[in-house]
């Protein structure tokens, strides 16, 4: 299977967003937030790298959470400098640092970034907004709260999906209970050697 693409327009942009899961559909394990045991491996294998790329190339706007906004500055911006660096690992980098950025906070008092507007208000205000403007996809980029809020709010079109061949049995789950019923469509899947597998929904409305 493929990955499929749709045209986006003014007034119709599509939400994405990515994640990277256990196969008990956790994004960290017991240990909190920090607990990327369980994912890090996974993350770096050749069916990531190519997971990574496919992510970004149609996005125009990254929607970040705070952590992952910092966090991201602390690593990516020397990634898009590294000409060593894995070519796929340096797109992405370079995509996100070049590409527009939301970041949701309530703390937050100026953007950490360059090309970066902090925003204070509901997660599915921020989206509606952003996809009555502008062109190309939203991606909600590895932050689970507001992948949450967005697929609370049915807001969310396509979910790349990396999973890790791993339970943890414990940890933050990205599917908590009282979530619209929706229906999803397989559009690409593919396994790498360590048993990881790379997948991509769209929802089906």
């Amino acid at each position: 299977m493929t990955s499929s693409t749709s045209s986006t327009s003014s007034t119709s942009r599509r939400v994405t967003a990515n994640i990277n899961l256990t196969l008990d559909g956790r994004y960290n394990g017991p240990g909190g937030p920090g607990d990327l045991g369980a994912i890090v491996p996974y993350a770096v294998t050749e069916v990531a790298r190519d997971h990574l790329s496919r992510i970004w190339q149609n996005a125009t706007t990254a929607l970040l959470g705070r952590l992952n906004a910092e966090g991201f500055l602390g690593f990516w911006p020397s990634v898009a400098d590294d000409k060593n660096a894995d070519p796929r690992d340096r797109g992405y980098a370079t995509w996100l640092v070049d590409t527009e950025k939301v970041v949701l906070s309530t703390t937050l008092t100026e953007a950490p970034w360059e090309r970066t507007r902090v925003v204070n208000a509901p997660t599915a205000d921020v989206v509606n907004e952003l996809k009555a403007t502008g062109e190309g996809d939203i991606l909600v980029n590895s932050s689970a709260s507001i992948i949450k809020a967005v697929l609370a709010a049915d807001l969310l079109d396509r979910l790349y999906l990396m999973i890790s061949p791993e339970i943890t049995g414990g940890g933050q789950q990205l599917f908590d209970d009282g979530l619209p019923p929706s229906t999803w469509k397989l559009t690409h899947q593919e396994t790498g050697e360590l048993g990881e597998m790379a997948m991509v929904y769209d929802r089906t409305r």
